[in-house]
C-alpha cells in the first residue's frame, strides 16, 4: 500500500508539474545524505526548500536538538495542507522561494545555520537561480552549509550554469557521487562556507532582481 506522501505528490506532480518537475519522490538513502548536512543536535536554524509531502521531515528532525528551529517552505497548497495534518509539529510556510528573503524575514529568521533543497534547480530560470542563491548566500552563518539534489534528468549545460553559480557563491562546492537507487538516480550539491562578498544582511541586491 502506499504512503500517504507518497500518494499526495503523485497525485500534485501530474496536476503541477510545472512546479514538482517529476513524479518522483527523493529516496530514503539520498534523503539521509542531504540530512546529514545538520550538525548532529543542533539549536539553531533549519530551512527546508520545497518540503514536498515532508520526506526529508523525520530525517531532519532526528537530527535537531530541542532549541533548533526548522522551517519548511512549500509552495503547493494541497502539500502544505498533508503537511499540516501529517506533520502538526513542522513549522511549515505555504510559499514561492522567489519571495525567500520575505518569507525569511516574515518568520523572523535573521540568519540560518543549514539550507537543505529538493528543488528542481536545474530546470529554474536563470535570473531566479541567481536571485535565490544570493538570499541563500547572504543569510546563512559563515560556517553555514547548502544542501541539494540534483537528478540525471537535469540537462548538463544546465548543471554546468548550476555549479558556476554555486561556485560564484561558495567557498567549498562538493558534489557526491549518484546514488543510482534514487528514482530517477541523483547527487547531492554540498556548499559551505558563502563567500564574504554575498554574505552580509545590509546587501539586499537580489531583492529588485526578476
Amino acid at each position: 500500500m502506499a504512503r500517504p506522501d507518497h500518494t499526495v505528490f503523485l497525485k500534485r506532480s501530474f496536476s503541477k508539474m510545472d512546479q514538482l518537475a517529476t513524479p518522483f519522490l527523493t529516496g530514503r538513502r539520498l534523503c539521509r545524505q542531504l540530512a546529514q548536512v545538520v550538525p548532529q543536535g543542533t539549536n539553531g536554524v533549519v530551512v527546508e526548500l520545497g518540503a514536498g509531502p515532508g520526506v526529508l521531515a523525520e530525517p531532519i528532525r532526528a537530527r535537531l536538538g530541542p532549541d533548533a528551529r526548522y522551517l519548511a517552505i512549500e509552495i503547493d497548497e494541497e502539500l502544505v495542507a498533508h503537511l499540516r495534518a501529517h506533520k502538526p509539529w513542522l513549522e511549515v510556510v505555504q510559499g514561492d522561494v522567489a519571495d525567500l528573503d520575505r518569507i525569511l524575514d516574515d518568520a523572523s529568521i535573521e540568519r540560518v545555520d543549514a539550507f537543505v533543497s529538493t528543488l528542481p534547480w536545474a530546470v529554474f530560470p536563470q535570473a531566479l537561480r541567481m536571485r535565490v542563491m544570493g538570499v541563500i548566500a547572504r543569510r546563512l552563518v559563515p560556517d553555514g552549509v547548502l544542501s541539494m539534489i540534483i537528478t540525471w534528468m537535469a540537462l548538463p549545460n544546465r548543471v554546468r550554469d548550476l555549479r558556476a553559480l554555486l561556485d560564484a557563491h561558495f567557498d567549498e562546492v562538493v558534489e557526491t557521487a549518484t546514488e543510482w537507487r534514487n528514482p530517477p538516480p541523483a547527487r547531492t550539491f554540498l556548499c559551505r562556507r558563502p563567500l564574504p562578498r554575498f554574505n552580509s544582511l545590509d546587501e539586499r541586491d537580489t531583492r529588485s532582481a526578476s
